[in-house]
C-alpha cells in the first residue's frame, strides 16, 4: 500500500454525524481517508502500510482552512502598526509594495506557510501579488491553497490578463493542492467595467470569485455616495454574485445586505483579528448565520493581523460575538471550529474537506491535549477553541503527507527561510 498510512489511539473529532470517537482508528491511502472505526485495524494492515503514527489519545481533528489572508505580506509584518485601513495602504503598505519581487513574494510566501502549518493550517486562500511565486511555495512545501492573482483595477486591464495566464497554469496544479479564483480587489479599487470583464472572466474559466467587501464604513458610506447603494447592493446589481463568490470581511452590512448574501449564497471569510487591529468594527456574525450565510475564518494578511494562527481566530471570534451582543449563547465551540474546517472547505468550493470521513482528502492535525490548559477533559471541542492555543498542535499531514510531526518539521529549512524573508523585508523597506 504505498503512500499509506494509519493513525491508531486518537481521539477524533470527526465533524460529522460520527461525533467524536473515543478511540478512534483512521487508514488514510494516498491522499484520501478511506476507512474510520473504533476498532483497532489488525496486525496484517498495519505491516502493509507505510507509516502508523500513535496518536497517544491526542485530538484528531481536520486541519484548518484559512479564507483570506496575503501571504508574501509577512514581508511588511510590524512594519507598519496601529493605523487605519486607507492611511495604513496609501501610506505605508502600497508604497513598501511597489518594491516587491518574484523572489522576495517567494521568500515571505514561504514564511507565512512554514506560520500556517505550524499552527494548524492545511489549506488557505490567498490574493497577492507574483503569485507563480507563491504557487511556487505552495508546492515545494506540500501545503494546499486557494490563489488569485489580486488586481488593482483602476491601474489597468493588464492585471485581468495576467489572472488568466496564472489560473491557466496553475488550477489544479501540484497533485491537485492548489486551485485558483479570481480577485478583483475590492469595489473601492476596480472601476464597474473592470468588474464586469472580471465576471466574464471568472465564467470562461469556471472559476469563484475572491474580494474585500464592506471592511470599513468609509467604504460603504463612500459606496453609497457614488453608486447610491452599498457595495454588497452594487456587487449583486452587476451581477459579481451570480458568480460563486467568497467576500472578505463584509463588517458592515445592513439587512439589505444581509438578504443578498443568503439569496446568492456568498460565502464571507470572517477577519475578526484585522477587523480589530485596524478598528474596522465587528462583523454582523450573528445575523450572518441567522440568515444561513456561510460563514469561514481568515487572518487576513500577516502585516494587518499580525500573525496566521487561525485558532487564535476561531476564540477571538467567538468571544467577541458574545461579549459584543451581551449573549453568551453565541458562536459555540463547535460552530466556530466549523468556520475553521468545514465551512472554509465550502467558501474555497473544496468538496470532500474540512471532515474526518472516508472519501474526505487526508488534511489532518493532531493537537496534544497534555498540557494544564487542557484538564480537566470535560468537552473536548470546548478545550480546543477556549482553552488551548496553537503551541497544542504537534503534527500536521496534508493529502496524507506528513509536513510536521511532534511539532518538528520534515522537509522545510526554517533557519534558511527566516534569513531570507528577514533579508529581503530589509531590503523593500530601506529601497
Amino acid at each position: 500500500m504505498s503512500n499509506s498510512l494509519i493513525i491508531e489511539n486518537a481521539i477524533v473529532i470527526t465533524l460529522t454525524e460520527k461525533g467524536i470517537l473515543d478511540p478512534g482508528y483512521v487508514l488514510v491511502e494516498g491522499d484520501v481517508i478511506t476507512n474510520i472505526r473504533e476498532e483497532p485495524f489488525d496486525d496484517e494492515l498495519k505491516s502493509k502500510v507505510n507509516r502508523v503514527i500513535d496518536a497517544k489519545r491526542n485530538y484528531l481533528l481536520p486541519g484548518f482552512i484559512n479564507t483570506h489572508t496575503h501571504a508574501g505580506m509577512s514581508l511588511f509584518r510590524s512594519y507598519a502598526d496601529d493605523m487605519a485601513l486607507m492611511d495604513w495602504l496609501e501610506n505605508k503598505i502600497w508604497p513598501a509594495e511597489a518594491n516587491l519581487s518574484d523572489e522576495s513574494v517567494y521568500w515571505g510566501s514561504l514564511l507565512s506557510i512554514v506560520e500556517m502549518i505550524r499552527t494548524g493550517t492545511t489549506s488557505f486562500a490567498d490574493m497577492y501579488f507574483y503569485m507563480d511565486s507563491v504557487a511556487k511555495a505552495v508546492k515545494e512545501t506540500g501545503i494546499r491553497a486557494s490563489l488569485s492573482r489580486g488586481m488593482i483595477g483602476f491601474k489597468g486591464e493588464e492585471s485581468l490578463y495576467e489572472a488568466k495566464e496564472f489560473i491557466s497554469t496553475w488550477n489544479n496544479e501540484a497533485d491537485g493542492r492548489i486551485t485558483c479564483m479570481l480577485a478583483p480587489h475590492a469595489p473601492y479599487t476596480c472601476p464597474t467595467s473592470f468588474l464586469e470583464k472580471s465576471i466574464e472572466i471568472s465564467e470562461e474559466l469556471k472559476v469563484p470569485i475572491h474580494i474585500h467587501v464592506s471592511e470599513t464604513e468609509g467604504e460603504t458610506s463612500d459606496s453609497i455616495k457614488e453608486y447610491g447603494k452599498s457595495p454588497v447592493i452594487y456587487l449583486n446589481d452587476i451581477g459579481v454574485f451570480d458568480r460563486p463568490t467568497l467576500a472578505a470581511h463584509c463588517v458592515h452590512l445592513d439587512d439589505n445586505d444581509l438578504e443578498v448574501l443568503s439569496k446568492k449564497k456568498v460565502s464571507v471569510s470572517h477577519n475578526i483579528g484585522s477587523n480589530l487591529k485596524l478598528g474596522s468594527g465587528i462583523a454582523p456574525i450573528d445575523k450572518m448565520l441567522e440568515k444561513d450565510v456561510n460563514v469561514s475564518l481568515g487572518t487576513d494578511g500577516p502585516s494587518s493581523n499580525n500573525n496566521l494562527d487561525l485558532l487564535e481566530e476561531a476564540r477571538t471570534a467567538s468571544l467577541i460575538q458574545k461579549g459584543f451582543h451581551k449573549n453568551p449563547t453565541l458562536l459555540e465551540a463547535e460552530t466556530v471550529l466549523k468556520m475553521a474546517t468545514s465551512e472554509g472547505a465550502k467558501s474555497l468550493k473544496l468538496n470532500k474537506l474540512g471532515k474526518i470521513s472516508p472519501g474526505y482528502k487526508a488534511d489532518l492535525i493532531l493537537v496534544d491535549k497534555n498540557s494544564p490548559d487542557m484538564y480537566p477533559k470535560h468537552n473536548p471541542i470546548a478545550n480546543i477553541i477556549y482553552s488551548c492555543n496553537s503551541q497544542n498542535i504537534s503534527t500536521v499531514i496534508v493529502d496524507g503527507k506528513v509536513l510536521m510531526k511532534d511539532k518538528e518539521f520534515l522537509h522545510l529549512d526554517l533557519e534558511k527561510i527566516y534569513h531570507e524573508a528577514n533579508k529581503h523585508a530589509k531590503e523593500i523597506i530601506n529601497a
